[in-house]
């Protein structure tokens, strides 16, 4: 007997919230709060061309926390902005900066490649096309409300 739609959605729920409960925990663990290891994480995803409208749209936090992220990143000269093209700013990690990711994202990094060390190259597709599909989904439902 498969479970009911409310008994998979709360499962999911939950999930959900188990995940983002350990990237809370990994932020407290490497010091940092959950915004500044959004932003940081980004940045190192990114690489050396990351645009500040690159933080916004992939971050998945306001703008407004993201400033104020980058505020205090820029007052400990973990990172500046310069000026890109237009009105677009790039993410410049000093030399501390880079020090800093590399003790603190980088790990976090790691971390996400080694839960998947154990996993086969078909089990990794399955997870990601899986994931995609119910984005789409959900996206589709958010819109239509």
């Amino acid at each position: 007997m498969s479970p009911n739609r409310s008994e998979v959605i709360h499962r999911i729920n939950y999930l959900t919230s188990e995940m983002e409960a350990l990237y809370h925990q990994s932020s407290l663990k490497l010091g940092i709060t959950d915004s500044v290891s959004i932003v940081l994480y980004t940045i190192y995803d990114a690489g050396e061309n990351c645009l500040l409208s690159d933080i916004y749209k992939k971050s998945g936090i306001s703008k407004q926390t993201v400033n104020s992220a980058i505020r205090g990143l820029e007052a400990d000269d973990i990172l500046f902005l310069e000026q890109y093209t237009g009105r677009a700013k790039k993410i410049v990690l000093t030399e501390k900066g880079k020090d800093y990711v590399s003790k603190t994202v980088a790990k976090l990094y790691q971390a996400e490649v080694q839960a998947f060390e154990s996993w086969s190259t078909e089990e990794i597709n399955t997870y990601i096309h899986l994931m995609e599909k119910y984005v789409d989904c959900f996206h589709q439902q958010i819109n239509a409300l």
